[in-house]
């Protein structure tokens, strides 16, 4: 399916998981860490929380732009909490578990869940994850 490009960014990393990792254009530059969980230090960033971070941001997004086109309004207060989870998978490799807990206050529950389910359909995060990763959706 094209895509009509608007913006395009690039970044670069270099050592893998324990590295230096950001964009060419200086607004991004992370220390890369493996988590203690996975064996590392934990004393940076890694790949999960960075996806985490733009996955939330990109989501809201999607739901102000839905709002814009007649969805309901999007309060000022609203949060995406998105939770990124790696591990190995039972076919060989690794694989990502991803959850997002959206927080509409003031906003009727079906309405938000409605708002929700439409942001999914229209989120570059949603569409590159979809019929790959489950990516589960559930309202605060």
């Amino acid at each position: 399916m094209p895509v009509n490009v608007v913006y395009s960014t690039q970044a670069r990393a270099t050592g893998g998981r324990d590295g230096q990792s950001g964009t060419l254009d200086g607004a991004v530059n992370v220390t890369l860490a493996v988590p203690k969980e996975m064996g590392g230090n934990g004393k940076g960033v890694n790949p999960e929380q960075l996806f985490a971070t733009g996955y939330a941001a990109c989501f809201l997004g999607a739901m102000k732009f839905v709002a814009s086109q007649g969805g309901p309004k999007v309060p000022a207060e609203t949060t995406v909490t998105s939770t990124v989870g790696i591990g190995p998978r039972s076919e060989g490799g690794f694989g990502l578990e991803i959850a997002l807990e959206i927080d509409l206050p003031g906003v009727d529950r079906a309405e938000a869940q409605a708002l929700i389910e439409q942001a999914h359909q229209v989120c570059p995060y949603s569409n590159a994850t979809r019929n790959n990763i489950d990516v589960k959706l559930s309202l605060a």
